[in-house]
């Protein structure tokens, strides 16, 4: 029987509508479901297409599953497809954010609120620690990478744009792994532009930067045009723009932002919502979710008709595993950065190696965990 395009639209809508309420994880989690749904269940998809997917959504910015759920409504049902697919799974998260970011506004510097934080933000750092342990498996594959992760933590307290690690952090595995490929006249022509980049646009941060929407947006904007490597490597351009360069949020505040992420269902990207909430209130947060997701529509519309190709590229293969060695290295340095400001004394330290164990032996749901923490939290006021 062939569906109509209506049908098919009201298929894509009710699927990741549902998935929009329901998708708690993160972004493995959630193509974990996709692949089940799409593939097994309804059979849109075979594997094999689904991979393809999965390697296009590596080789552009943006939050993945989130591209996944673009991708597959693009296939599924034309370009009315494309756009709903990933409105219907964006739009539940946004709506619980923004409210969980009213409450957090008119109550969070209550006391109570207070110790509910005090016990969750451990917990958060021990979830970025267990994605960049379970993430830094798979994208380390050799010494070179560990050099080139190892690099860009170093780098990155240094004061170096976070956006010139990540290019040159691409260029320089890209090229290094193809060195014998390239001509011998060619290889300091390539390499030592390669590694000035690194000095490259060192940009120096600004005590502070007056608020405005339209800056707001814009930055969110950048953000979800050049943000590679997950939702976590998002901390580090949020940390860098907002917190060290604006001055416009502490870190602090970040940590609740990524907190509130972690307990809604849908993708991660949706802190840019509590964070354009605390800064401009509900418009601010709808500006903030369409500016850092909005490239990702873009993106995914440009290189769907050219995935058969660019999954064959070695040179791209080479860009992306620098790109993900880098983005480890940011991860990193910013966690160090936010435990700094979270693990304050030996309960909070305790939590954090409590929750990454039951992370990491136990696989526990992180939305048990940040609740657990909130509960400890509320019972070390209580004492």
């Amino acid at each position: 029987m062939i569906e109509s395009k209506a049908e098919r639209i009201k298929q894509v809508v009710l699927l990741f509508l549902r998935m929009g309420f329901t998708a708690f994880g993160g972004p493995a989690a959630h193509i974990a479901i996709m692949h089940d749904e799409v593939v097994v269940r309804r059979k849109w998809l075979t594997d094999e297409e689904f991979l393809d997917l999965v390697g296009a959504t590596n080789l552009i910015p943006g939050p993945n599953s989130t591209e996944m759920a673009i991708h597959i409504g693009y296939l599924r049902a034309g370009w009315a497809g494309l756009i709903l697919g990933g409105a219907c799974f964006i739009l539940p998260a946004v709506g619980m954010v923004l409210a969980l970011a009213w409450v957090y506004v008119q109550y969070g510097a209550t006391p109570q609120a207070g110790w509910l934080l005090y016990g969750i933000k451990p917990v958060v750092i021990a979830i970025i620690l267990q994605a960049l342990w379970t993430l830094g498996k798979k994208a380390i594959k050799g010494l070179f990478l560990l050099f080139v992760g190892l690099a860009v933590f170093g780098l990155y307290f240094a004061g170096v744009n976070e956006l010139v690690l990540l290019l040159a952090g691409g260029l320089v595995v890209m090229v290094g792994s193809n060195l014998q490929r390239l001509p011998k006249r060619a290889n300091s022509a390539v390499i030592f532009p390669v590694a000035g980049a690194l000095k490259w646009l060192g940009l120096p941060a600004a005590a502070s930067t007056a608020f405005g929407l339209p800056l707001m947006f814009l930055t969110f904007l950048k953000i979800g045009a050049i943000l590679y490597g997950g939702g976590y490597v998002l901390l580090a351009f949020l940390h860098s723009d907002f917190v060290v360069r604006y001055g416009w949020l502490t870190s602090q505040q970040l940590l609740d932002a990524v907190a509130v992420g972690q307990v809604t269902p849908g993708p991660l990207f949706t802190t840019a919502t509590f964070i354009g909430y605390l800064l401009g209130g509900v418009k601010g947060g709808l500006l903030a979710t369409l500016g850092i997701f909005l490239p990702s529509f873009v993106f995914v519309a440009l290189s769907n008709p050219f995935i058969p190709k660019i999954r064959n590229s070695i040179w791209v293969r080479g860009l992306l595993d620098g790109v993900n060695a880098a983005s480890l290295g940011l991860i990193a340095a910013v966690t160090w950065t936010l435990g700094r400001a979270s693990l304050v004394d030996p309960l909070t330290i305790l939590l954090a190696l409590a929750a990454l164990i039951l992370l990491l032996r136990f696989k526990l749901n992180t939305t048990l965990l940040i609740a657990g923490g909130a509960l400890t939290g509320l019972i070390r006021a209580l004492i």
